[in-house]
């Protein structure tokens, strides 16, 4: 999760988060040169280095300045594109979980076994956390996925716009009303991961975190299993 310490992008928890963060780098370094070099002219400009008339009117400049920005869009849109496939692809799922929004928290179904499992998830207030809680992000039930696995997620809402969004899994998908969105992501290791609500819904709109707890396979299904006997 994002800190102080950390102004960058979390690490990733997912391979497709690993790509968009490769295409975020790639971008970055592309506009870092282009800075770079435009701080450069104007500073040579000032300085009085070059031909005022050469830049302003001159054929050949104005077809470097033509040709230049048509290639480093290529450089861009190429890995965008690419990555834009890869966003859209939907693998066959092993496992099917609905989350539907609510003003203001989320209820998840795990839908594929014999005796679904339904809960809602409610922000944990302040005073009743932990001492190594994180305020505004901890939830009273955690939503426990398996890693190594690909999951499709069915979203939708109960009453306004909302946003299931888990920036560690490159994961943001709109809960619609009256409309099922679906997504799919592939957890490639453990841990806690943080998101929120990332459309604006009402009062409490940043008060409906999300959690998602990354476990081995087997810790899952004694998760559920202990979910469903209780």
């Amino acid at each position: 999760m994002a800190t102080w310490s950390n102004l960058t992008l979390q690490n990733s928890a997912s391979p497709l988060m690993e790509q968009l963060t490769f295409f975020h780098d790639h971008t970055m370094l592309i506009l870092t040169i282009i800075t770079i070099l435009v701080a450069y002219i104007m500073g040579a400009l000032f300085l009085n280095k070059f031909n005022h008339r050469y830049l302003l009117e001159g054929q050949t400049i104005e077809i470097i300045w033509t040709i230049l920005p048509a290639i480093t869009l290529i450089f861009i849109a190429l890995p965008s594109l690419r990555l834009l496939y890869l966003l859209d692809e939907n693998m066959e799922p092993l496992m099917t979980i609905k989350t539907i929004g609510h003003q203001w928290y989320w209820s998840y179904e795990y839908m594929d076994f014999v005796t679904p499992h339904e809960f809602d998830s409610y922000m944990m207030p302040y005073n009743e956390m932990s001492s190594n809680g994180f305020r505004l992000l901890d939830v009273d039930n955690r939503t426990v996925l398996p890693m190594h696995t690909q999951i499709r997620m069915l979203v939708t809402a109960a009453d306004v716009l909302h946003s299931w969004t888990i920036p560690a899994l490159g994961v943001k998908i709109d809960a619609t009303p009256g409309r099922l969105n679906q997504t799919s992501f592939f957890m490639n290791r453990p841990g806690l991961f943080y998101g929120q609500c990332s459309e604006i819904c009402g009062a409490n709109h940043s008060f409906m975190p999300i959690v998602i707890e990354s476990v081995n396979t087997k810790n899952f299904i004694s998760w559920l299993t202990n979910a469903l006997n209780t």
